[in-house]
């Protein structure tokens, strides 16, 4: 009995071990796969940013443009300190749980970490209201996109919140700073669906492209090298 019960326990373990280096391996490999590109016949007249920590990825979009003025969906005065001066403002999708409940890494529990994993708690936006344009670098990449694009990009992120006769709900629990506040959202997160799936699937849908699965930051950005 005891042996019948330790084998079963050996291939349970080697089924997770080997399910977690297959989903390591596809998590580097596929974002080399490209796909999702479409040419624009309107010349680029707007600039946005796909800005990571390292984990997560946002778009980073001007506050008010010709198209769209974020302000009027998501107002300052949901925030403690945000107003016109605050040009630019990043928007990012995730897990609720671990949004809000892990400010820090070390606020990181197996709960929480486990129900993300496997999709078992609700989703969340992060928004956050920035005073500058974001710099280049490593973790921060500029690109110019068509007004068509940006429409398209609009439409995408705003189908992404959970509204209420037409405003979007904002969650009643502080952000991470003065300016940042969480909403809620749509859609289920998961170890196949991750915030950087989302931030990529954002992309294919206004014609750029990305990699064929990038539930890693990484796997975003270098395809905007």
């Amino acid at each position: 009995m005891i042996r019948t019960l330790f084998r079963y326990f050996f291939r349970a373990l080697l089924g997770i071990i080997a399910f977690i280096l297959l989903w390591l391996v596809l998590a580097v490999a596929l974002p080399y796969i490209h796909y999702g590109y479409k040419a624009q016949q309107e010349d680029p007249s707007i600039t946005i940013f796909i800005e990571s920590n390292g984990v997560h990825t946002d778009f980073v979009m001007p506050v008010k443009t010709m198209q769209w003025d974020w302000s009027k969906k998501i107002p300052y005065s949901d925030f403690e300190v945000a107003g016109p001066s605050h040009e630019y403002v990043s928007v990012g999708w995730g897990d609720k749980g671990f949004f809000i409940g892990t400010p820090t890494w070390d606020d990181l529990t197996f709960s929480t970490a486990f129900n993300a994993a496997f999709g078992l708690s609700s989703t969340a936006m992060h928004v956050t209201y920035k005073r500058f344009q974001p710099k280049e670098g490593e973790k921060c990449k500029q690109m110019r996109i068509t007004s068509s694009q940006y429409r398209m990009l609009i439409g995408y992120i705003e189908s992404s919140f959970q509204s209420k006769e037409g405003k979007y709900m904002m969650i009643d629990h502080p952000g991470y700073t003065d300016h940042d506040r969480f909403y809620e959202a749509k859609g289920t997160y998961s170890l196949f669906n991750t915030c950087n799936v989302w931030t990529a699937a954002g992309l294919r849908c206004i014609g750029i492209s990305t990699g064929m699965w990038t539930p890693l930051a990484g796997g975003v950005m270098q395809n905007l090298e």
